[in-house]
């Protein structure tokens, strides 16, 4: 029996590639299925992949730090059980040892498509159709380099210069340092190698921003009544529970709420048909210090404040100490980012694709606000907070995002100490 090659597994929803961060077998080493094998990195997760089956490693097809799509081999395995006989030699034949190469049109024109985000700027700036440029890279994939000598061979010209003197940098000889490929590093300056993870994020926001027309939209809400009534449970919920009640929950409680109402927003583009999806999966994005992932919460319109609560500490832990799994990213429906923890109170997020929109929730802040009275309009200070919602035009227009919004709001402000966390 042949050498059989085990292929990158899909490691989320929308993950295409991953990169190999570190091998923990070696050719020659016996495994049994399941066993870890490999630490790979992705945009969403970083995590272990086991082996598919039980033998022994015959080849590692994959370099560490080579960055391979979803399918592609990175190892050969020789299956326990398999008959020497069958095998026309001890050592794996070059088709056992070389990756699954993609020899097909088809799969070549894929591995064309797939730009870095390098070679997109590149090509937006000088104003190239990357579609008139043969690839040099691996599989006929586009580099730098090939949109340098394209630029270079065809006269483009330098996209800092206005459009009435554009010059032939080529024609006239004229080595400009504001072209996207010079180095502005001095001496002094710290060169930081880039991650297979910060890699994989600037990949995935790069197609977002190029694929999905994005756009924005903000409402303030008044959530004084949700500061007391969390002021008032926090203490008691954190003996009773032995974890923090943050304000996110609640958010997030509303904005799923607001999701069965509206399951327009709870949708995905695929190109011929918007989907709309049944289940709420509602993503949640969590920081480290040099990486962003997204975990996400399974049925969240199912659990109460207190469930939310519990699962966002459970998965917030798993990423900071690093055990999340493939499975705790996949299946998100609706993206909730929580960037008033950090001291922010405006910002435009990038939608989470293949996902329709995304929500940003801000500091809350005090701030002297007019109110309608029974005895007229007084100014009082209030606990404000903005909700900014990013939204991909194609799936998504202003009115119905405007009512999504405003539906979250109605839920937060109508909180009182009525209001069950259980």
């Amino acid at each position: 029996m042949m050498a059989t090659n085990m292929t990158m597994p899909q490691l989320g929803e929308s993950v295409t590639e991953g990169t190999i961060s570190k091998w923990l077998v070696a050719p020659g080493d016996k495994v049994t299925k399941y066993e870890p094998i490999a630490e790979v990195m992705t945009d969403k997760v970083s995590a272990e992949i086991p082996s598919s089956y039980t033998g022994t490693i015959q080849a590692l097809l994959v370099k560490e730090e080579d960055t391979v799509s979803v399918g592609t081999a990175i190892c050969s395995i020789e299956e326990e059980g398999s008959s020497q006989e069958e095998k026309p030699s001890e050592t794996p034949n070059e088709a056992d040892v070389q990756p699954n190469v993609e020899t097909t049109e088809e799969k070549t024109t894929d591995q064309r498509q797939r730009y870095s985000p390098a070679v997109l700027r590149l090509s937006q700036d000088y104003g190239i159709d990357l579609a008139d440029i043969t690839g040099s890279g691996k599989g006929g994939r586009i580099t730098r380099k090939d949109v340098e000598a394209y630029r270079t061979q065809n006269g483009v010209a330098n996209p800092q210069q206005g459009d009435g003197s554009k010059v032939s940098v080529e024609k006239h000889g004229i080595k400009s340092t504001d072209t996207p490929s010079s180095s502005v590093a001095s001496a002094d300056d710290e060169r930081i190698p880039v991650s297979g993870v910060r890699k994989a994020i600037a990949t995935n926001m790069v197609k977002s921003k190029t694929e999905a027309p994005h756009a924005w939209t903000m409402i303030e809400v008044d959530v004084t009544n949700l500061v007391k009534v969390r002021q008032g449970l926090k203490d008691s919920f954190k003996e009773k529970e032995g974890f923090s009640l943050t304000y996110l929950p609640f958010f997030m409680k509303a904005c799923v709420e607001a999701l069965k109402e509206f399951p327009e927003v709870n949708a995905q583009w695929v190109g011929d048909a918007i989907i709309r999806k049944k289940d709420i999966h509602l993503s949640m994005a969590v920081a480290t210090e040099d990486a962003l992932y997204v975990p996400v919460i399974k049925h969240a319109d199912e659990l109460t404040v207190k469930g939310l609560a519990k699962r966002t500490n459970e998965l917030a832990t798993k990423v900071r100490t690093g055990q999340l799994k493939s499975d705790d990213m996949t299946g998100g429906t609706f993206t909730i980012n929580n960037t008033g923890s950090f001291g922010s109170i405006l910002s435009q997020p990038i939608i989470n694709t293949p996902q329709a929109a995304i929500l940003s929730v801000e500091s809350i802040v005090k701030r002297p606000v007019v109110l309608d009275t029974e005895v007229g309009e007084v100014i009082a200070i209030r606990h404000m907070v903005n909700l900014c919602l990013s939204l991909d035009h194609r799936v998504l227009d202003g009115l119905i995002c405007g009512k999504f919004l405003q539906a979250i709001k109605t839920k937060l402000e109508a909180i009182n100490e009525t209001t069950s966390v259980y």
